[in-house]
């Protein structure tokens, strides 16, 4: 007998209503910020970007869903939902307010098995959670894993050039700044635990690699950083071999 395929309880209609709905909530959530909006500061935090990091994040994590064996349906719509709050509500507080707000929607919109809706509401309250991911549910752990992976490599890159752009700082520190993306990297690499997530890291972390090297290669004078750590290496080098030199002749 062949392996029954259980179809999938969200369909795409469905979907887009609640892409739209989540949308519409982070364009009403600006409009209603008040003194200037503090979401108005850089184009991270607007309703286009967060948005965007949303279509990201849902992109990602039902990849990594897929390989690793997770409910999918469970994943992306918790994806979907998981930064509604984000321009709304505190920062320690957008991981709850948006799980209430999935809440409202999914029990309002249509008939969804209440076992669904408090596992879509459970990932979304755990994607701020900062310790050992195998603790986490499956579905949960994707989220949190293609939420920090939105932020490192090219597009992670981009942002803090953007950000270097809105600081007024000289394009001469860009290595400074693709250093910090790099290091951003390695410190997510070793926190996924997912197979999936820890080799999208490792392309990633090479993308980035490979970018900051160009950059050294065709901008005169550009800081790197490694070489301040170079030159502390050579300097702790020198002063070890001239101590050695010192202890063999008998003189400091």
């Amino acid at each position: 007998m062949g392996v029954e395929i259980k179809e999938s309880p969200i369909s795409e209609a469905e979907f887009a209503a609640m892409q739209e709905f989540v949308s519409d909530y982070l364009a009403a959530s600006v409009n209603n910020e008040t003194e200037g909006g503090r979401m108005r500061w850089y184009p991270w935090h607007s309703a286009e970007y967060r948005y965007n990091h949303i279509l990201n994040v849902v992109a990602l994590a039902t990849k990594i869903a897929r390989r690793e064996g997770a409910d999918v349906d469970v994943t992306r719509v918790a994806a979907v939902f998981h930064d509604v709050a984000k321009l709304s509500a505190e920062q320690d507080a957008h991981a709850a307010v948006g799980a209430d707000i999935a809440r409202q929607f999914l029990t309002s919109r249509a008939e969804y098995p209440p076992s669904f809706v408090e596992a879509v509401c459970g990932a979304i309250e755990d994607h701020s959670y900062s310790g050992d991911l195998d603790e986490l549910s499956l579905e949960a752990r994707c989220l949190v894993e293609a939420d920090l992976l939105d932020k490192i490599g090219a597009h992670g890159t981009v942002l803090l050039f953007l950000r270097m752009g809105y600081e007024s700082r000289s394009h001469l520190d860009s290595g400074e700044v693709t250093e910090r993306v790099l290091e951003r990297g390695k410190d997510v690499k070793a926190r996924v635990a997912s197979d999936t997530a820890d080799g999208i890291a490792h392309q990633r972390l090479e993308r980035v690699q490979w970018f900051r090297e160009w950059l050294g290669a065709e901008i005169a004078g550009l800081d790197d950083p490694r070489d301040a750590d170079d030159d502390a290496d050579s300097a702790g080098n020198s002063k070890d071999a001239d101590d050695a030199g010192s202890r063999a002749t008998g003189t400091r």
